[in-house]
């Protein structure tokens, strides 16, 4: 199904959204559960995005879990979403519990491989690129130090 909105209005509504979603979680302090997902290719970099909304950070790829979605389902549902990704075999690294936005989160953490080159969607990302995860793309955002601390210790 083609998508409703044009990319640049889907943008802004995403900008609108993230505010939104942002002032809400402080409030509500709902209990959030995500996936960041690690991307290796085949020479051990690491990819990392920049979405279009919230800061200008690079970032890991990721998204929220629907309810009643397995973590594993959302990884392979958020790649294909906004990168464009089939994956293959998927390792699941950890869990980690942290807040976001003032909000409890509980992250689920995977690793793959890939071999072909992401397609940014242009509504949630807007940039990609390739980084070895001792030396990642900057400004790098704090949650995804985390996760690639993660990757590191194994």
């Amino acid at each position: 199904m083609p998508p409703l909105l044009p990319r640049s209005l889907h943008r802004l509504a995403l900008r609108a959204a993230h505010r939104l979603r942002h002032v809400w979680r402080r409030l509500a302090k709902p209990q959030l559960r995500g996936v960041s997902v690690i991307l290796r290719d085949p020479e051990g970099r690491v990819l990392f995005v920049r979405h279009t909304y919230g800061p200008p950070d690079w970032s890991l790829p990721g998204g929220g879990i629907a309810r009643g979605e397995a973590p594993e389902a959302a990884a392979r549902r958020e790649m294909a979403e906004e990168l464009g990704l089939t994956l293959g075999p998927v390792s699941e690294l950890g869990t980690i519990h942290e807040t976001i936005s003032g909000a409890p989160h509980t992250a689920y953490l995977f690793l793959a491989e890939i071999a072909e080159a992401p397609v940014p969607d242009g509504r949630e990302i807007v940039e990609v690129r390739f980084a070895m995860p001792d030396d990642p793309p900057q400004p790098v955002s704090g949650l995804a130090e985390a996760r690639i601390a993660y990757l590191l210790k194994i």
